[in-house]
Parts: structure tokens; C-alpha cells; sequence
């Protein structure tokens, strides 16, 4: 529904800066002065720009820029995004930025208008937008399963536990389960963590540093010698329900060789998350991933 939503908010917004672009670009056009949009009085303001005596002497290179830089480049997006194309959200987006550093341009040569200022405004409304749909895209569009890791062993002595409100920490606990052919358990909650709600509920849990309570795995920790801990990062820590997890079983972990692998937003890593566990259990190692924009990096 997000998705959704932010889509026809940008496809509007690209659409509507585009035709517009097209009208005054074709206006300047048909009368070079600028009489048919009544800016013959604005002409003089263009001579502080570089290569004004040459360029700037009417209106017919502004009108081709505009055309070119605010029409083509939108209509192109908008086509693109009608054709649910994940390039159309990527250069809605960015148009979006090309709007807003056009608009300041004028606010530095003309003086302050209503236009220029709703124009902007409609900028950073497009690279808001646009950025909130290519995220919802690739999140909608996010492919993953859990047939492809054929490794994955039940009988093994390494057990990865992760928790995903998405299937971005869960794509990285399987991926790692499968190299290390290890046992994988995902941790359940009861409380609400699906949707754009789930996504606040969450992040109220994150910001207290709350546990979350999660429902008893149906397996004995005992019997693995090493456990690989996945968990996303909420608020610059783990996330509630594997803070839940490591409170219950801390003495069991304190006796196992524990590794945990970070999953997070931001292209660093919070050293607050490292702090965090390290103050219940032992960790041999620390990996960090970083998803963004529905694409993941391995950190370190």
C-alpha cells in the first residue's frame, strides 16, 4: 500500500513538473523576448550567469533547457514508472534533486517569487517521494527463497538464529546458514511487527531498548557448539526480540563460541549494538552488513 501510494505521489508530481516544462519551454520558444510570458523585465537578471552575452541574450536557450532538463528527463521517469520500472523511481528521484538545484539557481538571479517557491517546493516533495517509493519497491519486489540453500543442515553443530521483520536479515542468516551448513531457527514474537504500524511498534521497542518478548525455540542450545546470532539494528542496537533472546539464555550463550552478524540501514555500524551485547555475552566475532535501498553489502 506504501508502495502504491508513493507512486502515484511522484508520477503526479514528475508528470506535472514535466508538462510544465514543456509549456514554458515552448513559450519561450514562440516569443525569444519573453512577451508571451510576460518576463521581458527578467531577461537583464540572466546576466550574471557565465556566458550570458551569448546564451543569455533572450529566451531561447533558457526555453531549450527547460525543456530538455525538466521536461524530457520527467517524462521519461514517469514513463518508466508507469511501466513499474525500477529506474523510473531511481531517476524520479533524482529529477526530483535536478528541480530543486534548477529553482535555487533562479532564487540566486530573479527576485523572490510565489513560483520559484512552489516549484521548489514541488522539488523536494518529487525527491522525497521518489526516494520513499524506490525503497517500497524494492521491498515489495524483494525476491527471495528459502529452496535455493540446499546446505542448510539439521544435524549440525553451528545453529543460526536471526530475527526479520523483513527478508532482508533473513536473506543474510540463510545465506550464512548455507555456508557454515548449519541448523537455522527463526525467533517469533507475538507483538506487531508486519506493515507500516509494525514498523512504528517496532520502533517505539528500539527507542526504549525494550526486549521483545519471542516464543521459546523448539530446540535445545546445548547441543551446538558454536551459535551465529542475525539481527537487524533498531534504533543504533540490536532489535528488541533478539535482546529478548540473548536476556533468556545468556548463561547457555556465555558457554558457546557466539558470533553475531549486524544488519543495518546506515552504511555504518553503531558501536553502541556492539557495546550492547558485549555486556550480557562473549562474541568471537562481529560481521556487518548494510542494506540499502533494497540492495546488501557485506561491511566487514
Amino acid at each position: 500500500m506504501r508502495f502504491k501510494v508513493f507512486k502515484v505521489i511522484v508520477l503526479v508530481i514528475s508528470i506535472f513538473v514535466g508538462v510544465g516544462a514543456y509549456v514554458g519551454g515552448t513559450a519561450m520558444l514562440i516569443e525569444p523576448n519573453g512577451s508571451f510570458l510576460r518576463m521581458e523585465a527578467l531577461l537583464p537578471y540572466f546576466q550574471v550567469l557565465p556566458f550570458a552575452d551569448v546564451l543569455f541574450q533572450n529566451y531561447i536557450f533558457p526555453g531549450i533547457a527547460l525543456i530538455i532538463v525538466n521536461g524530457i528527463s520527467n517524462t521519461i521517469a514517469s514513463i518508466l514508472m508507469l511501466r513499474n520500472k525500477r529506474i523510473g523511481y531511481v531517476l524520479g528521484t533524482v529529477f526530483g534533486f535536478t528541480l530543486m538545484l534548477w529553482i535555487i539557481i533562479q532564487f540566486m538571479i530573479f527576485p523572490m517569487n510565489a513560483l520559484d517557491i512552489i516549484y521548489f517546493t514541488l522539488g523536494v516533495l518529487q525527491l522525497l517521494t521518489g526516494y520513499i517509493a524506490l525503497v517500497s519497491y524494492n521491498q515489495a519486489f524483494f525476491k527471495f527463497d528459502e529452496n535455493d540453500y540446499r546446505e542448510i543442515n539439521k544435524e549440525s553443530k553451528t545453529l543460526v538464529i536471526y530475527f526479520s521483520r523483513k527478508k532482508f536479515t533473513k536473506r543474510i542468516a540463510y545465506e550464512i546458514a548455507n555456508k557454515e551448513k548449519a541448523t537455522i531457527k527463526e525467533l517469533i514474537t507475538k507483538e506487531r511487527t508486519e506493515g507500516d504500524l509494525g514498523f512504528w511498534w517496532c520502533g517505539r521497542f528500539g527507542m526504549h531498548a525494550w526486549p521483545m518478548e519471542t516464543e521459546p525455540l523448539d530446540i535445545n542450545l546445548n547441543a551446538y557448539s558454536k551459535i551465529i546470532l542475525v539481527t537487524p539494528i533498531w534504533v543504533f542496537k540490536m532489535c528488541s526480540p533478539m535482546r529478548d533472546f540473548i536476556n533468556k539464555n545468556k548463561d547457555i550463550l556465555k558457554q558457546k563460541e557466539v558470533c553475531v552478524v549486524f544488519n543495518h540501514f546506515n552504511p555504518w555500524l553503531p558501536k553502541g549494538a556492539i557495546k550492547e551485547i558485549t555486556k550480557s555475552i562473549s562474541i568471537k566475532e562481529v560481521q556487518s552488513f548494510t542494506t540499502m535501498l533494497g540492495h546488501t553489502f557485506k561491511k566487514r
